[in-house]
Formats: structure tokens, sequence, C-alpha cells
């Protein structure tokens, strides 16, 4: 569906006037008042123990709120890397999904690591960045904490935190329901119910279905791709008794089934995995990932299934100190099944499972406020259990394709590799902050993690494939039986912090922040590659990441409030960089398995900078960019790309002094909202968003042909609140990428030096339409 300016104004035009006769009134009969006080709204977080207002933390941390959420339709996880400053959110699939902060962390993720950015759902710490991959709907707020985390609770991180805060129950009654349609066939439905249920306890409901449809066209059978439905429920319960105590349970149920994994080709390197596809019979094959087409014989799907409870306990003393308890289990289990890119029988089923599931107890002491020292003491304990699972089942034409040969090793035989990670995590962490005057605050903290991981990862022989060549076939670098045995690791992991804030008056708040962050090492559960080779087991093995990071800045209010600056420099090294990359397997020249590695160091340092401001009564505009120079400081024996590696099998290349893959040198973000009175009871929002970053590598090995020109995405919405009879109306007519831009978040490296990449959302013109009664 394609909507031109003028039918889009028109658009405008029509719903305001059915809003105006709604009502009763005409443009004429009343003038046009702005909405909103001259002060910009307070935006709080819990960066420090406590709740705060933003501009009064001395830490780099963005907030974004309810209604800039639901404005900009913010309902994914990386929809938020368009308002956030510094971050890059990477979804090839929900398995998949990286988060990086000022360039740390956009790898190729593995089942045996975490990510470099901790994510957290209602304060409690996901183990994997996929468990958020749902739709992010009643969603009270966001934020976005930059910098080695871990002193204050749950996880260390060595990059950031992300964290997501839904709604929580009302004591007054509170009903909605909305519904969404828009271009091919998108819709969504969500009612929300929440209210007391007695005079000490409230409860809140959300149920909703989505409907998203693809926009990769399959050439082979006209069917559309990259769509998904998904649906789901959150109940909560909230009691409390006086102002003593307070619990808050969460339960919550997401499903998705669809194909929103589906890859287009992105570049075929040197050429040859188009001359090996050409000769094995292929046809009508799409080079140019613009055109959002493939042209596949085989299946491409994805499904999702996540359970969860949590429970959060508080209880406030009567020496003004505070105790607070978080239990929470989670189960998710993803499946994606994929093939070859060809419309020819190469590989009829690339398949792969996940199940993930953890269990959490955090324990925490938060001081009293308003004395000389402020303070809190915790502990956490996280068990992981991790089972996965990948198998493969080769056509007749595998061998032509992945070998250059018709000698039958590959054709018709299948083979599925297990493995099985179990994870305990232990720490203690503390953080305290002396207010030595009015003006000068000085913070430390401390904390220690003892990390215990045990690993098993085992294959068969293959089965079916030609009786002739099954001893080729069934050797272990290739498609053989073997098993790895018990694989253990464990490590000691501190982080630390030591900073001071100075309040030059009470508008203006400047800081300097020294930071050490420490993540520790994995095991490679993508598969067993190399394990049989010369390095043995050991080639699955990777080491800790640690950083130590510094910020500087200062925090302005200005203009009574109207205009708030931040400004923030940052410089870090990180020794173990743990990254994913392919090197050649012994299933034919051009193929690759991937391996986990320490990627040397990187040094990240840039600068920071958020606007927002309120020029105009009823206008809010706010800004945000970053310069992050995120560069190898010293990583001489790192992979070659497909242009090199092909032809020297066994060469090493230095990337010392490149730009870290997948971290942009440049990045901006702008926007504003104007919000009037258009009569009594009809208010009219106009809300804008554009979002830019300039071009990066798309893979470690720093091919060519996988890096990524920089684009920009710009969003807007036009919405209409009306106020009748008890009930609130709000109509919201929106577009997302407005000017269609081809844009692509992810690319993988895949066999003969082809790469694959995910597509960024058409243009996507919608309405919702909601209702609070």
């Amino acid at each position: 569906m394609t909507l031109s300016p003028t039918a889009l104004f028109r658009c405008l035009e029509l719903s305001l006037a059915l809003l105006s006769l709604a009502v009763g009134v005409t443009p004429a009969m009343t003038a046009a008042q702005p909405l909103d006080g001259g002060e910009l709204p307070s935006m709080t977080v819990n960066a420090r123990g406590h709740e705060e207002p933003v501009q009064s933390v001395p830490v780099p941390v963005t907030v974004v709120g309810e209604r800039e959420i639901d404005a900009s339709r913010m309902q994914r996880l990386g929809d938020l890397a368009q308002r956030l400053p510094s971050t890059n959110i990477a979804t090839p699939d929900a398995r998949r999904l990286t988060i990086a902060v000022r360039g740390i962390g956009l790898n190729p993720s593995n089942d045996g690591l975490e990510g470099s950015t901790g994510v957290y759902i209602d304060n409690v710490y996901l183990g994997r960045a996929g468990m958020a991959a749902f739709d992010l709907l009643d969603v009270e707020s966001v934020d976005l904490l930059r910098g080695p985390q871990g002193t204050l609770y749950g996880k260390n991180t060595t990059a950031g935190v992300l964290s997501v805060h839904t709604r929580p129950p009302a004591f007054e009654a509170e009903r909605s329901v909305r519904w969404t349609t828009g271009a091919r066939g998108l819709r969504q439905a969500q009612a929300i119910l929440s209210g007391p249920l007695a005079e000490d306890a409230a409860g809140r409901l959300l149920v909703y279905d989505t409907h998203e449809p693809g926009s990769i066209t399959n050439l082979y059978n006209a069917e559309k791709l990259g769509g998904s439905d998904r649906s789901g429920v959150r109940a909560q319960l909230l009691a409390r008794d006086g102002g003593e105590f307070d619990l808050r349970l969460i339960a919550e149920h997401h499903r998705e089934r669809g194909s929103s994994a589906t890859a287009v080709t992105y570049g075929l390197g040197p050429g040859l995995a188009l001359a090996r596809a050409i000769a094995g019979g292929a046809t009508g094959i799409v080079t140019d990932p613009r055109r959002r087409e493939i042209n596949v014989d085989g299946e491409e799907s994805a499904r999702s299934d996540q359970n969860a409870v949590s429970a959060q306990a508080r209880w406030r003393l009567a020496s003004g100190a505070e105790i607070t308890s978080i239990t929470a289990a989670r189960d998710w289990r993803f499946a994606r099944i994929t093939n070859d890119s060809l419309n020819i029988p190469v590989l009829l089923e690339g398949g792969s499972a996940l199940r993930q599931q953890q269990l959490s107890q955090e324990l925490r002491l938060a001081g009293p406020s308003g004395g000389p020292l402020s303070y809190v003491v915790g502990t956490y304990l996280l068990r992981q259990r991790t089972r996965n699972a990948g198998w493969t089942d080769f056509g007749p034409r595998a061998d032509i394709v992945l070998q250059g040969t018709p000698i039958p090793v590959f054709a018709n035989a299948y083979s599925i590799n297990h493995g099985a990670l179990d994870t305990q995590s232990h720490a203690l962490f503390s953080q305290a902050t002396w207010h030595s005057t009015d003006r000068l605050d000085i913070t430390a903290g401390l904390r220690v993690t003892q990390e215990a991981k045990k690993a098993r990862i085992h294959r068969g022989d293959s089965i079916g494939g030609s009786p002739a060549t099954a001893s080729l076939r069934n050797n272990p670098l290739v498609l053989g039986a073997y098993d790895t045995g018990p694989l253990r690791t464990r490590q000691f992991s501190p982080s630390g912090l030591l900073s001071a804030s100075y309040r030059w008056d009470p508008a203006l708040l400047g800081y300097v922040s020294l930071s050490h962050g420490e993540k520790s090492g994995g095991i490679n559960l993508a598969g067993p590659g190399a394990a049989p080779g010369p390095l043995g087991v050991q080639s699955l093995m990777v080491g800790p990441e640690r950083i130590n990071s510094l910020d500087v800045g200062f925090k302005g209010r200005f203009l009574d409030d109207r205009l708030h600056v931040n400004v923030n420099v940052f410089a870090a090294l990180v020794g173990g960089y743990q990254t994913a990359y392919l090197v050649p397997s012994g299933a034919g020249v051009g193929n690759f398995v991937q391996i986990l590695t320490n990627a040397g160091d990187v040094r990240s340092r840039g600068v920071e900078l958020e606007v927002q401001g309120r020029p105009a009564r009823g206008l809010t505009l706010w800004s945000n960019g970053s310069f992050n120079d995120a560069r190898y400081s010293n990583y001489e024996n790192a992979p070659c790309p497909p242009e090199t590696a092909l032809a020297q099998p066994a060469a090493r290349c230095s990337l010392s002094g490149r730009q870290v893959a997948g971290a942009p040198r440049w990045m901006f973000r702008a926007g504003g909202e104007y919000r009037y009175r258009w009569s009594p009871s009809v208010t009219h929002a106009v809300t804008a968003a554009y979002a830019w970053q300039s071009g990066k590598d798309g893979t470690l090995e720093a091919s060519i042909d996988a890096r990524t020109p920089s684009y920009g995405v710009f969003n807007v919405a036009s919405s209409w609140d009306l106020a009748e009879g008890g009930r609130l109306w709000n109509l919201s007519l929106w577009v997302r990428n407005a000017l269609d831009k081809r844009y692509f978040p992810a690319v993988t490296a895949t066999a003969n030096g082809a790469y694959v990449a995910t597509v960024g959302s058409p243009r996507t013109v919608g309405i919702t339409l909601k209702v609070d009664f």
C-alpha cells in the first residue's frame, strides 16, 4: 500500500472533520489553545536505589515515557533503537537479538553467551535478550543506563542496562480497548482491565492479539514472508498493607508464530556463491536486497512461546530503610526453520531450537534517605538451564553448491547436534553515596560475582546419504559423531564504581565516574564445528570480557525548566571483547562454522548530547546525538573477509584500528510533539521523529559485501482525544518509515562467502482507535 502526500493530508483532514462533528464544533467555532504548561514534565528513574528525577541523577541515563511510547508506536524492542542514544538493536530473529550500547555488544549472538547489555522487564533480568522480543504493550516507561552496571541491583553487565517497566495495577477503575488496522493487512487488538479488588488489593489484566503482515515476497510461490502472529496475556495483583508493605505478582504468557526471521540475499561475495548456485541449477536469483524479494523452495518459519511469573515484595521499615525481594521464573522456547536461499534442493531444511529456563532471586536493603549517607546492599542468585539443537537436512544438489562437485557427500544426508548448558551465578553487591555537603556527593560501589557453567555438546553420525561416501561424511570434522563430554568454567568477576557529583546550583549538576565491569566467559553451543580440530574442545571456550569506563558530564535545567541539556563524554577500554565469526569447515570449500572468540582489545570513546525543550506552550522538542569512535585497538589474529579467506583458507588478517562491527560512528535522533485544544472537548496532537545513523561494518571480518550504508527513518502521527460522557476516545493516524527507506538492521554471513540480511519495515500507514471507559 502506498500513500501520497495529498492522500495523507486528506486523511488527516477527514479525521479532524469527523471528530469536530462528533462534538458539534467546527474550526471556526473556537480558537485553538495550546496545552501543557511551560515546564518540561519531570521523569523519574530508579538508578541509585530510589526514585528520583532524571536530571538529578549523576549518571548517563535516558527515560522514555508512556505518552511518547504510545504516540510513536514503539511496540517492539527494535523500535526503541530509533529513540535511545548510542544504541543499536539487531533482530535477525528473537534467538539472535543483540543490543549494543556505545558500540559494545552487537555481536552474532550465541546460546552459550549472555549479552553485553542487560535487559530487564519489571526489574527481572532476562538471561537472553530475545526473551523481550514480544509486543511491549501497556508500558509505563523505558530507561537506558549506559556503561558498566552491577553494583546496585541484578546482574553484572559491561555495556549498559535497558529496563522496561509495565504499568502496575491501579486502585481506581481503569478499562480500555484499542484496535489498530493498517497497510498490508496489519491489525492489532488490545484490552486492559484494572481496578480495586478489595480495600488493599488491585488487579490488572492485559490481553492482546497482533497480526503483522510480511513485506518480503517469495517469487517461488508468491507467498509473503517476514510477518508474524503474536498474542499474549499479562495478569497482575498488587496487595498493600498500609504504607509499610506491598506485594506485586505478575504472570504472563506470550506466543508468536510466523516468518519474521526471513532474510534477503545482501551480498554474494567474490562470486563463488553465485557461480555454484547457477551450476546447481538455481534460477531467478535475487541479487538486489532493496527489492524485498527472495526465491526459495523451502520453509521459512519461526515460533516462540514464553511463560513467566514474578513476585516483588517491598517492606518499609520504621527507620526509613526499605527491603526489596524479587523472585522470578521464566521459561522460553524458540524454534526456527530456514533453508538455502535458493529455489533448488540444496538444503531442504535447516533448523534450530532453544529452550531457556531461569530462576532468579534478588534481595536488597536500601538505607533511609535524607541523611548524610545513603546506601544499597544486596545479593543476587541466578540459575539458568539452556538446551538447544541444530539440524540440517540436505537435498540432492547439496554437493554441487556446497563443494562445487557432483560427488554425493552431503546429498540426502541428515545431521543433528545437541547442546546443554547449566549456569549458576551468585553475587553480593553494594553501593553507597556520601552527601559530604549540600553540593558534593561521592559514590562508591562494589560487586563480586561467582559464576559456574557446565556444558556438553554431542552429535551422532549422519543419517542417509550415499553409502559410498559415508566415511568422508561421517568424519568428525564434517558430520561425524563426537561428544565433548562435560565442559566446565568457573569465574570470579568483580565490578566497581567510584564517582563524584557536584551541584553548581539547583539547576546544574556535574559528575565524573570511573567504573569496572566484567562478563563471564562462555561455551559455544552454536555447533560442534571445530571441536574435533587441532584445538579440540578448547575451540568451544571463550574467556571473560572486561571493561574500564570513564564518564564525565553535566545535566542542566534552564529557562525556568523549559530546557534540559545533558552532555556526556565517555572513554572505555574493553579487554577480551566477546564476539563470534565464521571459519572454514570440513564441509567443503566455501563453507563455515561459527567460532566464539575474544576479539583482542576494543577502545570506545565519544560524546553524547541530549536536549529537550519546550519553546512554546504545547510544543515539546527533543534530540540526541552521539559520536562514537569504537575501534579494535589490538586484534592482529583476526578472521579474513571471504574475498581473502576463500583463496587463502589459512590466512589471518589484522583488524587493529578498524571500527568495531555493528558500531556506527555517528547517530542522531530528533522529534517533537505539538498538542493543542481544538475545542472544549477535543485535543489534537501532531508528533514526528527522525532517526539517522552512519554506515558500519555488518560482520566482524569487515567484508565490503557486508557493509551497511547510512540510513534514516522518519515516523509521523496525528491524534485526537475526545472526552465525552465519561469516556475518552483517541483516534490516531500514523505512518512508520514515512519515506519508505530501504535499510538492513542486521547482516549475517552464510556459505560460499555470501551474506543475508534482515530488512527494515517498509512504510506502514495505520489508524488506531482507543477508548478508555
